[in-house]
C-alpha cells in the first residue's frame, strides 16, 4: 500500500466526518482523472509504466525549483537513462535522509538505499514524493535537449550542461 505519488496534489473540499480511508480514494480518484488515456498511450510510447512515470515526475517535482526548468530537468534525466548514467538526483538522496539539505554531503550521497541514484542506476524503485500534472506532463513530454548536467544556479533556478567540464565550471 505504498501510495506515495498516487495522492494527487490538489484543493480539496473536506468535512470533519470523513475517514482517513475516504480523503485517501478521493485522493486516488483524482489521480485517476488526471491520468488519460493520451497520458497512458505516451507513457506505452516512452516505454515506461505508469510507475516509471510517476517516479520520474515525483523527482522533476522535487528537483524543479521553476516550472518552466520542469521539461529540461526531465530531459536531464531521460538522456542520463538513455545512456546508463546514473541519475544522481540529490532529491532522491533527501527522501532516504528525510530532510531537505540546501548541500548533500559525499557521506550522504554514500547512504544505502535503493533509492539512492547516485548508487544504483535507472530509475527509484517508487515516486519519492506525489507530483503535480505539470511534473507528469514533464516526465512524458520531456524538452529535446543534450543535456546531461544541471547545479542549481544560486537564485532558484538551474544552470545547464553537456559535459562534465561545463558542468564544473557552473558550479
Amino acid at each position: 500500500n505504498h501510495y506515495e505519488g498516487y495522492l494527487f496534489p490538489a484543493t480539496y473540499d473536506l468535512s470533519p466526518e470523513m475517514t482517513p480511508h475516504q480523503i485517501i480514494d478521493m485522493m486516488l480518484g483524482r489521480f485517476d482523472i488526471m491520468l488519460t488515456d493520451e497520458y497512458k498511450a505516451r507513457a506505452n510510447e516512452l516505454g515506461y509504466s505508469i510507475n516509471d512515470i510517476v517516479t520520474m515526475a515525483s523527482i522533476i517535482e522535487r528537483e524543479a525549483a521553476k516550472p518552466t526548468e520542469r521539461a529540461v530537468i526531465s530531459s536531464v534525466f531521460y538522456n542520463r537513462l538513455n545512456i546508463g548514467m546514473k541519475l544522481q538526483s540529490c532529491a532522491t538522496v533527501e527522501y532516504i535522509l528525510e530532510k531537505r539539505k540546501s548541500v548533500l554531503s559525499v557521506e550522504d550521497t554514500k547512504t544505502d538505499s535503493p533509492y539512492n541514484t547516485y548508487l544504483h542506476p535507472g530509475l527509484p524503485p517508487s515516486p519519492i514524493a506525489s507530483p503535480g500534472e505539470e511534473s507528469f506532463k514533464a516526465a512524458l513530454y520531456p524538452a529535446d535537449t543534450d543535456y546531461l548536467y544541471f547545479v542549481a544556479d544560486g537564485s532558484g533556478g538551474h544552470k545547464f550542461s553537456k559535459t562534465y567540464e561545463e558542468h564544473l565550471n557552473n558550479q
